[in-house]
């Protein structure tokens, strides 16, 4: 048998990187710091676990570059994208997934596979070089000590943001006379995609009340090391977007637009406060947008001031946790190998993407080009057409190194597309022009391996 790819850390990225290995014939060893080693954001031991079940955003693969990426996937034998939607959950037209069943699909899945080896146990270093092929896919929560000996070898300062978690409500404490089940301008094609959010209206005099509740509100402080760091704009806590304007969130996550309160039709909320079903039973909703680093007492009682939520109960209160990324557009070739360690790649949310979708995807073409070499025959590079191509492009050279910051994937990443009608101002037929030429972009690239 050949010698095994390494693949350190067995989350979203670490996992769809051994699967594509293993699909290939070839034989991996997952290395995986919990339960040994625990983080902020974790409660289990299986890999693949995520946080919030709406981590896969949006499936529509003609107009969105996300649903892109995946089709990309699916069409690369992806086993993330396989066992999220085995676990989709109605999410208005969104990709959700009922967390722990996925997770622990994914894991037997793998386990179950006769080439893949699990070692539990926290790698503390950058590894050996007679380990061969590694991909590193640590993901945000990546140990300080593994962090500080890739900061050794690659002599590059930190780059850091924190990552904010929204709160988890049970669905029974829920005040359904003053909430309604509805789908922002009634999306989706099935009425459980219809009806998938549940919404809590707000007239003017609460929002402003809620708003000083947020600005007064006690925050979680910061360790020394940790107080410049930036946050990542798509997902900012609540209190820091009111803090830059009041009116902010009514044009953010609490919009008003496209619903209709069945409980008032002629009265418009002047803003809304949107919860999403977090489970397969329907018995947690997760709200919205509402990542926050408040402390937990100061959320129960902003929390509270929204109808319909008085006496909600809380299955899991906000928190906040840091990210840690390398600088990859300095330190990455364009196989994502470390330029002074090619026998190391980078994967996932350490690599400089932003998203579970979008580290699984990093982590599939880690796999498949740690496979490539380790058979001596080197992969093309991902046409930059495909979104697949767009994300790793940008983090191998794409942004630029002095200011380099996590992206999610986003069609300003793709090469611009030509001799659409309407130019820019018609973006339905300029985001299916981008789709329909990555799709044939990559069927191709993907041929070149069969």
């Amino acid at each position: 048998m050949s010698k095994p790819i390494h693949i350190i850390g067995g989350g979203m990225a670490g996992s769809e990187a051994a699967w594509q290995a293993v699909q290939a014939g070839q034989p991996v060893v997952i290395h995986e710091m919990r339960p040994d080693v625990g983080t902020f954001a974790h409660q289990t031991d299986n890999l693949a676990e995520l946080v919030c079940s709406n981590s896969f955003r949006s499936d529509d693969h003609e107009a969105n570059a996300v649903g892109l990426l995946h089709w990309e996937m699916r069409a690369a034998g992806s086993l993330i994208m396989e066992m999220a939607e085995r676990h989709k959950l109605p999410a208005g037209g969104a990709l959700a997934v009922d967390r722990e069943p996925f997770a622990q699909a994914v894991t037997e899945r793998l386990l179950g596979h006769p080439l893949v080896t699990l070692e539990r146990g926290e790698v503390t270093g950058i590894p050996p070089q007679d380990w061969g092929q590694t991909i590193i896919a640590t993901g945000p929560l990546t140990s300080s000590a593994l962090a500080q000996s890739i900061l050794s070898v690659t002599d590059e300062s930190s780059l850091a943001f924190f990552d904010a978690i929204a709160p988890i409500v049970y669905a029974d404490s829920i005040d359904m006379s003053k909430a309604w089940f509805q789908s922002r301008y009634d999306k989706g094609e099935t009425e459980e995609e219809r009806t998938a959010y549940l919404n809590c209206p707000m007239d003017k005099e609460t929002y402003e009340a809620f708003i000083d509740a947020l600005l007064n509100s006690g925050k979680t402080e910061f360790k020394d090391w940790e107080k410049d760091t930036p946050y990542f704009d798509g997902c900012l806590p609540i209190e820091v977007m009111a803090e830059r304007g009041r009116e902010t969130l009514r044009f953010g996550p609490m919009k008003p637009v496209g619903l209709t309160n069945p409980h008032q039709p002629d009265v418009k909320p002047y803003a809304v406060v949107q919860l999403r079903r977090d489970n397969a039973l329907g018995t947690l909703f997760n709200i919205v947008g509402f990542q926050t680093k408040m402390k937990y007492g100061e959320q129960a009682a902003a929390f509270s001031l929204i109808p319909g939520l008085e006496n909600a109960r809380f299955a899991r209160l906000g928190g906040i946790h840091r990210n840690t990324f390398i600088n990859s557009p300095r330190l990455l070739d364009h196989q994502m190998r470390l330029k002074n360690r090619p026998d190391i790649r980078f994967a996932g949310q350490i690599s400089g993407v932003e998203g579970y979708v979008e580290s699984a995807a990093m982590g599939l073409l880690a796999g498949r080009l740690a496979v490539a070499e380790a058979l001596g025959a080197p992969l093309d590079p991902v046409p930059q057409t495909t979104a697949m191509g767009a994300l790793v492009t940008h983090i191998t050279g794409g942004a630029d190194a002095k200011t380099f910051q996590p992206m999610n994937v986003n069609f300003g990443l793709f090469p611009p597309v030509d001799n659409v009608k309407g130019g820019r101002r018609n973006r339905k037929d300029r985001y299916k022009a981008y789709t329909d030429r990555a799709k044939t972009d990559w069927q191709g690239w993907l041929a070149t391996q069969a």
